[in-house]
């Protein structure tokens, strides 16, 4: 841990390196429940937006400090998805912390938001890899939240770069991110298919929740139902929020009654403690 720092509501952020946080949640008081050590306090691995800022991920780690959590927050970086391999040693160094000894014990969550995702596929193409040397951590995840999911062909990728990173000339990035893949196809296209496939057959069994709306231009939400399905038959427990108009990656603002509802429902289902009655 390179810093620390107390913020307020009992919770005090560790940061592990620049795009790492991990925040300590102090005040974890469940009525009628026994404590719960240290080292078998849930954990949420938060998987924030492109270019998120503390103010509006701090809504999300909010909500479950409230359930009883402790939060991991691993950001994703524009360059790590523009150049894959990078992507897939982050996606290592995120798993060697998970298994660290801090962190090793401790029931999971994980709550991706957008490019999120991507971060997390990149996870996921390691533990594909070796199945059996990462069993222990899979079977200590008991939930996977995604929302606004980035999914589709590789012109939705150009266009989520663009939006994310230069908005005022989303057109203009959005060509070059196209021209980019194209010429440096094997060392990004080939890699975004490998996490694609690891995400589709993902090892992850554990129930998922997705929220998304049809008019989020960084989605194809037809192929997201798509993919719930093909998760839904290998018997994954996945539940769904679709709006028909919406904001990407601003769910929890737009709509926040029915995004904290059923998140909620979610969470109620999952063996997770200590979680409160209500958020």
């Amino acid at each position: 841990m390179i810093s620390r720092v107390s913020i307020s509501g009992g919770v005090t952020a560790h940061k592990i390196s620049k795009s790492i946080t991990y925040y300590h949640n102090h005040s974890v008081q469940v009525p009628g429940r026994a404590s719960v050590p240290e080292n078998r306090k849930p954990l949420l691995l938060l998987l924030p937006w492109l270019g998120s800022r503390p103010k509006a991920t701090a809504k999300y780690c909010d909500i479950y400090f409230r359930a009883g959590f402790d939060v991991l927050s691993v950001d994703s970086d524009v360059l790590k998805f523009l150049w894959p391999r990078w992507g897939l040693q982050y996606g290592a160094h995120v798993l060697e912390l998970l298994q660290s000894e801090r962190f090793s014990q401790r029931p999971l969550l994980v709550h991706a938001l957008s490019i999120g995702g991507y971060t997390f596929a990149q996870l996921l193409v390691h533990v594909a890899k070796d199945v059996q040397r990462y069993q222990g951590l899979l079977q200590r995840i008991h939930g996977h939240v995604y929302d606004s999911l980035v999914m589709g062909s590789l012109d939705r990728m150009a266009i989520g770069v663009a939006k994310n990173t230069v908005p005022r000339f989303a057109g203009l990035v959005k060509s070059a991110s196209l021209l980019y893949f194209r010429v440096f196809k094997r060392q990004t296209v080939d890699y975004f298919n490998m996490g694609v496939d690891a995400f589709w057959e993902s090892p992850v069994t554990a129930p998922a929740l997705f929220f998304y709306s049809q008019n989020d231009d960084l989605c194809d939400w037809e192929k997201l139902e798509e993919l719930i399905g093909r998760w839904s038959d290998r018997g994954v427990s996945v539940q769904s929020r679709k709006w028909a108009e919406s904001v990407h990656a601003a769910h929890l603002h737009v709509h926040s009654e029915e995004y904290l509802s059923t998140l909620n429902g979610f969470l109620q289902t999952l063996d997770m403690v200590p979680l409160r009655a209500k958020m």
